[in-house]
């Protein structure tokens, strides 16, 4: 009975949001047969499941339930989807998807591999889509971003290179020399990365670029 008990409880929660009754109960269909997922609905879904969006594109639709269940604080979303090119790859996970699998690679195996990588935290893409994103993001780079000097982290390179030499311990006179910026320079650049994060201080910022790895 405790080993029956032990195995219910790791049992994955899942919850399967489908525009319509027959996508919604096929999908159901093949996750029933697996031991591992815990099939429940929608209005008890927590944190610690992980919610299935099927979806025949990535449309306005299949967008709006991404961001209604990340603003609900459910972070693990999977996407099973029919058609999915360049720009629908880029909404869903603009919109917080963590896993996708098409329809016609939805075996009951590798559907259950993607619920498994979400629900672990990881992320989940086939090979060719993981490419197409990297290729997404570098152009976005490269013709976006780039040319307005800015990162993906939003902060230009001139105010992460003054945030390394403040996380150093540097004071605002010696960065400015260091980088052969006035003083007032450094300190409205400062002034700039606290205003537009919403920040404290100097040192507010620091941590800020520390937490988020960017220094």
């Amino acid at each position: 009975m405790y080993a029956l008990r032990e195995a219910r409880q790791v049992r994955i929660p899942v919850c399967v949001s489908a525009p319509d009754p027959l996508s919604r109960a096929g999908t159901i269909s093949q996750l029933r047969a697996s031991g591992d997922v815990a099939l429940i609905e929608d209005d008890v879904l927590t944190d610690e499941g992980v919610a299935l969006v099927v979806a025949d594109e990535v449309d306005a639709e299949a967008v709006r339930t991404v961001r209604g269940l990340r603003r609900r604080g459910i972070d693990r979303v999977a996407l099973l989807v029919g058609r999915l090119d360049d720009k629908g790859l880029l909404a869903a996970v603009e919109a917080g998807v963590a896993g996708v699998i098409r329809r016609s690679e939805a075996t009951p195996h590798n559907l259950l591999s993607v619920i498994r990588s979400v629900a672990s935290g990881e992320g989940a893409l086939p090979p060719d889509l993981l490419g197409r994103l990297l290729g997404q993001v570098g152009q976005l780079q490269r013709q976006v971003l780039a040319p307005r000097g800015l990162t993906f982290s939003g902060l230009t390179e001139r105010e992460l290179s003054v945030l390394r030499l403040l996380a150093d311990g540097h004071d605002t006179a010696e960065v400015g020399r260091l980088l052969f910026y006035s003083d007032r320079t450094v300190k409205n650049i400062v002034h700039d990365v606290t205003s537009r994060l919403d920040l404290r201080n100097r040192t507010h910022a620091v941590a800020y670029a520390l937490r988020q790895g960017l220094i």
